[in-house]
This record gives C-alpha cells, structure tokens and sequence, in this order.
C-alpha cells in the first residue's frame, strides 16, 4: 500500500495531534504508511471530499465513518 496522498495536509496530524507526537507517528505507522483505505479520515474523504470530513473523526473511527457516508 502507497503512502496516503493526504499525509503531508492531512488536518487532523497538523491541528489534532501537534501536542501528542507519540500517538501521531503510531496512527501514521497504521494508517498513512501502511493501510490509509482503513483510514475513517481517508474513507469519508474518498465518498465526499475534505469538507466533509469532520474535524473530530480519527483514523480509528471506521464505524463512525461508516454512518457518516450512510447518512450521506
């Protein structure tokens, strides 16, 4: 898997994550390096664009991606 086009802009690791390098770089191991189609960031993003993607949802949050793309 490529690294996720979005990592380097990615609002989330610049404005959620500047005070905690630690979770940052394992979230970044996980999901921008490795597996960003796992990515709830990444999945609402691909199904409505960036303005769509809350700026509260973590990488982690794929059920909460999952009802977010369900309620359109």
């Amino acid at each position: 898997m490529a690294v996720c086009e979005l990592m380097s802009s990615c609002l989330f690791f610049n404005d959620k994550m500047a005070n905690m390098p630690g979770s940052a770089a394992a979230f970044k191991r996980s999901y921008c390096e490795t597996d960003n189609e796992r990515c709830a960031r990444f999945t609402v993003y691909k199904a409505f664009g960036r303005a769509k993607v809350p700026p509260d949802l973590f990488p982690n949050q794929e059920k909460r991606a999952k009802r977010i793309i369900a309620a359109g």
